[in-house]
């Protein structure tokens, strides 16, 4: 499925807040029927957490009260916002923003087997979005003309405890779901991100779905292998994946969408033609996906996956699905299908109720029929007449008939004066006659009340449809699931043999990672690409990275980045081995640029994103770190990144930190936890060639930046001026490091962070109780010596 169809939004979000900095968000998703709550206290002065929700949800319209200071028309995270995207923005009094109104409408509307509690409690706890769901609700019945019906909306509500977070900073740079804009060609703009190479999804429901994962991959251990379950067996069984595919293939392609009609009730039958027909035609695309439920229970018979079992059991053997067939039999024609031609389709829905129903629909088919035939009989009788026998019939939705004819057919004679509107289309004119818009227009007419009646007719049906949204929706959920899980295995299937495997996961294991590579680098088609090892875990939780500029240290960070990604939406990863513990938030400061939207500079921005990390992170965060301070004066900014390193040590947190500041790599000489790694190059000829390899260690090439200057055509007199001033600095830095490092404050710390890490390699050794006993008399008579 194509990445508009998934970016295409039907969110209408509701967002308020208090002065304590505590949000409320609803988001209705028209597509789905379904009403997203979230409640949250805003840790960042510029609203991060907001703008993030905001991007996840990416909404049509964004309804706000207006008296808010926070989002008001001169707030600067909002104005960011709104530049970058297409949201409409509606501005309502707080007495929309109603938190009993909204907790009355949750418990009326609510499906009748939902989980959420909707005690008085919920609304004292949750106020904020109560009030959110009571404004956007009103709003849509208001702004749409139609009422929601009783029982048929699927609420959640997300809180933070259900995903990873990611920030919406993180999802830009990372190339998650857009790729960069400075991508040259189409053919790699599409595929140059996350969502580009995994987007081989059938349907717009799984599209939807695999945007969702990416944006908030899962962190429920069991959920994520019963996904990798269904991978392993879509991988290893061909006739369950080709057989999955084909059947995926010939359901609708929103099924959202088609169910989500009717938990909508027009307020008068027959009010718009339009309403009309997309009720027509969703009868006909659920009588398409009920007579499909057979062979998609047929393809699943031997899967043997606990999610493949679970779908075949509960859901495509409900017996609601076999009397919602009953009943569109019993109403709906047999031959009548889902046309994608504008003029069959309007046939196939005119007659799509079986004759004998309604007289009052039967006379309108009548007259439907006698003008269609009508307006062919004049074409042929203007074919004949006017001596055009190339003359065309050509039909628009909103325009009706219309005649095509060449040029060349009449270029010398003239265009006869019987055919008016006349406009140009290349080698052909389109134009119309007086007895063509008379009958277009008694066509159009019929057509109207052919689809009037057909929803009267529908009315029982849609009430009988209507009491079992619940399980349409379950279905719809399903085969989202399904069409996303074989995506990737669809994607793996391109790959070579063992070129991808399943990650595992643990509680509170390392993360490792052999020989990963960038899953979307190595799809574009720009030769091979180095593969690199990973590897954090509580002894050693932080990697500081150096090497010279272009030598790997962004991608590599981004590779782990995306690994992770793939690894907690349950997808196969590239590498050769590859093991997790779940996180819970993802950070990356990666890449550097001035915000003139925020008037912020490079600096300005570093500093409010190490803010960012420093008021949300956890001990099962990831932080991945390009750069630090370098974008100050080099003593702020080596004094700035030390002190955020041994803050961010005195937590479990993992954390990847890429640098050109090789002191800092000094750190483990003091921390034991910290390891030190680097990108290796050589130097030939005064010319630096890159190997892409991840070493431990130091670098052993000093001054890496001085020879690229040397290659660019500096004159060796600033060469070598720049030299003395490095020999000089160098020497005093090494001073007050060596003073700090023999000082009591530094011994200390050495000894305490020794005994730390030999504790953890402890808890994840196994051994004999003896043999760790006599382990810990000698850790601890060192300790006293």
């Amino acid at each position: 499925m194509d990445e508009q169809a998934a970016r295409s939004s039907g969110f209408v979000v509701g967002v308020i807040e208090n002065r304590a900095k505590e949000v409320g968000l609803a988001a209705f998703d028209l597509r789905t029927a379904s009403l997203h709550l979230s409640q949250y206290i805003e840790t960042s002065r510029s609203f991060q957490n907001t703008m993030t929700m905001l991007h996840f949800y990416n909404p049509s319209e964004l309804i706000l009260p207006a008296t808010s200071p926070a989002f008001s028309s001169g707030s600067v995270a909002l104005k960011a916002f709104c530049s970058r995207s297409d949201a409409r923005k509606v501005e309502l009094s707080r007495k929309w923003f109603d938190d009993t109104k909204g907790l009355l409408l949750i418990q009326s509307l609510a499906l009748k087997d939902s989980n959420l509690c909707m005690s008085q409690g919920y609304s004292k706890q949750y106020y904020l979005c109560l009030g959110a769901a009571a404004a956007v609700v009103k709003w849509i019945e208001s702004e749409k003309g139609v009422l929601l019906t009783n029982n048929s909306l699927r609420i959640t509500f997300k809180g933070s405890a259900d995903h990873m977070s990611i920030d919406i900073t993180s999802v830009q740079s990372l190339q998650v779901i857009e790729s960069s804009a400075l991508a040259p060609i189409n053919k790699l703009k599409k595929c140059g991100s996350l969502f580009g190479i995994l987007s081989k999804t059938k349907s717009t429901g799984g599209a939807r779905l695999l945007r969702a994962n990416l944006l908030q991959p899962l962190r429920d251990m069991d959920t994520i292998n019963t996904r990798l379950d269904c991978m392993d067996e879509l991988t290893s069984k061909e006739n369950l994946f080709f057989g999955l595919n084909q059947v995926l293939q010939r359901f609708p392609k929103d099924l959202d969408r088609v169910i989500s009609h009717f938990c909508f009730k027009p307020k008068k039958l027959g009010e718009g033609s339009s309403r009309s027909q997309s009720v027509v035609a969703s009868v006909i695309l659920l009588k398409e996906a009920m007579e499909l439920l057979p062979a998609l229970l047929q393809v699943l018979q031997d899967a043997e996956s606990t999610f493949f079992q679970r779908v075949k059991q509960t859901v495509c053997m409900r017996q609601c699905f076999s009397f919602i067939k009953q009943r569109i039999q019993e109403t709906i024609s047999e031959d009548v299908f889902n046309a994608r031609m504008p003029f069959v389709a309007r046939t196939q829905q005119c007659f799509a109720v079986k004759p004998g129903i309604d007289g009052f629909l039967d006379v309108a088919r009548k007259i439907f029929c006698d003008t269609s035939e009508a307006i062919h009989c004049l074409a042929k009788s203007y074919r004949e007449n006017f001596q055009l026998p190339s003359l065309k019939l050509l039909y628009n939705k909103s325009k009706g008939f219309s005649i095509s004819i060449p040029v060349a057919e009449f270029e010398q004679a003239g265009l006869p004066k019987t055919f008016i509107q006349v406009v140009k289309h290349a080698k052909y004119v389109h134009c119309s006659t007086i007895e063509l818009i008379s009958l277009n227009t008694r066509n159009k007419k019929a057509a109207d009340d052919c689809y009037a009646r057909t929803e009267h007719c529908l009315e029982a049906l849609t009430q009988d449809i209507r009491e079992h949204v619940p399980s349409l929706m379950l279905l719809s959920e399903s085969l989202s699931l399904i069409d996303m899980i074989t995506a990737f295995a669809s994607m793996v299937s391109l790959k070579p043999a063992g070129s991808y495997v399943r990650p595992e996961f643990t509680e509170d294991g390392p993360i490792a990672i052999e020989t990963g590579r960038h899953p979307i680098l190595e799809s574009l088609p720009s030769g091979d690409f180095v593969a690199n090892n990973t590897f954090l875990s509580e002894a050693s939780n932080m990697v500081i990275v150096t090497g010279p500029n272009m030598s790997g240290k962004s991608t590599y960070l981004h590779q782990v980045a995306l690994i992770t990604i793939l690894a907690h939406i349950g997808c196969y990863v590239p590498a050769q081995f590859a093991s997790f513990r779940v996180v819970d938030r993802l950070f990356t400061r990666i890449g550097e640029a001035d915000d003139m939207e925020m008037n912020s500079s490079t600096f300005m921005r570093e500093m409010r994103e190490a803010a960012y990390f420093v008021q949300n992170v956890t001990p099962r965060s990831l932080i991945l770190i390009d750069e630090l301070g370098r974008s100050t004066s080099s003593y702020d900014g080596l004094a700035l990144a030390w002190s955020f390193s041994e803050y961010l040590l005195s937590l479990k947190a993992y954390v990847i930190f890429a640098t050109h500041m090789q002191k800092l790599g000094e750190l483990s000489t003091i921390y034991p936890n910290v390891k030190v790694s680097f990108f290796a190059v050589n130097i030939n000829n005064n010319r630096l060639n890159f190997e892409f390899t991840l070493r431990e260690g130091c670098t052993s090439i000093a001054h890496y930046g001085l020879l690229l200057s040397n290659v660019v055509g500096l004159p060796p007199s600033v060469i070598q001026g720049a030299r003395r001033v490095i020999d000089a600095l160098e020497s005093r830095e090494s001073k007050a490091l060596e003073t700090y490092r023999l000082s009591s404050t530094g011994r200390s710390l050495q000894k305490d962070y020794h005994v730390a890490q030999r504790l953890l390699t402890l808890k994840q050794a196994k051994m004999e109780p003896d043999v760790l006993r006599g382990y810990l008399a000698k850790l601890q008579q060192s300790c006293l010596e």
